[in-house]
């Protein structure tokens, strides 16, 4: 096996668990302040009607039995033997905090449950709430998952978020004040953003202390008001090769403390318009690990140290 160059959650797992482990997507019927009119109503320009990234899950089912169904799959297709519950689709803090802790609860109570992983944003976590999950983040392998896209308040109001960054690392420092480990979510390749910008993201995330970060390239999905832009020309996608450099760039200036959840987003082909490489994950995924491998570099290899390269 290959080494690693760089901190792969998939490893921590196994370090953690002694086995494979497996993330489950869970829509538990939440929606967001940026689709029912509490901030916005159109969402995120990139968010089709199920929320990003969250096709595949069946939302008639209850928590615990999407769980089961997962489970039953990913048992057979990779052998895992442990379980994530991932609360994925839309804000999944943007609810009382009883109803919270009842689905949290119900996703612990199934057998090879292992711990939790809880997608929100920014402007969906009030102290009530960051005391749920902070019980949590005590008991159980927990993560809380927020999305940044951006830390460029040009960027985020262009894709619609709703928030500014002040609002994330606001966010940031209240969930570490609270001991919740939290993993931000990158959007590579957003319209306007210079290669510099979105390199520069990686030392803003050092800066803010956030333990773990997902990447994910610009892609463009069927319904969203992307897609409109995409087919005005107003927007393009990143080449594979352009998007692999900028990941080992970006890796090579991220804290080698930060566990990389996630390289490269992916999609069904039925929903997916463009770039049609992100149909072929593994292939980017073995192209990333091949150029760092190249360079003979890693994770922080380049990573600023007191306004020096180190």
């Amino acid at each position: 096996m290959t080494e690693r160059r760089y901190t792969a959650f998939s490893d921590e797992l196994r370090h953690i668990f002694g086995c494979r482990v497996q993330r489950i997507s869970i829509d538990a019927g939440f929606t967001c302040p940026n689709r029912d009119g509490a901030v916005g109503t159109g969402g995120c320009i990139f968010c089709g009607g199920k929320g990003s990234g969250s096709f595949g899950i069946r939302p008639e089912l209850s928590v615990a039995r999407q769980l089961a169904h997962g489970k039953e799959f990913l048992a057979r297709r990779y052998g895992a033997a442990r379980f994530l519950a991932y609360f994925q689709a839309y804000s999944n803090t943007y609810a009382p905090v009883e109803r919270l802790r009842s689905l949290y609860d119900e996703a612990l109570s199934v057998p090879d449950v292992a711990g939790l992983i809880v997608g929100t944003r920014p402007d969906c976590l009030p102290p009530e709430v960051l005391d749920l999950l902070a019980g949590y983040a005590r008991r159980t392998y927990f993560w809380l998952e927020l999305g940044l896209q951006s830390p460029l308040d040009r960027t985020l109001a262009l894709i619609n978020r709703g928030h500014d960054f002040a609002a994330f690392a606001d966010a940031v420092a209240r969930s570490r004040e609270w001991g919740i480990r939290v993993c931000a979510h990158v959007i590579l390749g957003l319209p306007g953003e210079s290669r510099e910008e979105m390199l520069a993201t990686a030392e803003i995330l050092n800066g803010l202390g956030v333990e773990g970060v997902k990447l994910h390239q610009l892609h463009v999905m069927k319904g969203t008001a992307l897609e409109e832009m995409y087919l005005r020309g107003e927007v393009r996608c990143l080449e594979r090769d352009a998007y692999v450099d900028i990941v080992c760039d970006f890796l090579e200036r991220l804290d080698p403390r930060i566990v990389i959840h996630r390289l490269v987003g992916d999609a069904p082909a039925d929903h997916l318009v463009a770039p049609d490489w992100s149909l072929r994950k593994g292939e980017v995924l073995d192209a990333v690990d091949a150029e760092l491998t190249r360079r003979g570099t890693r994770q922080g290899s380049v990573m600023r140290d007191r306004g020096r390269m180190v």
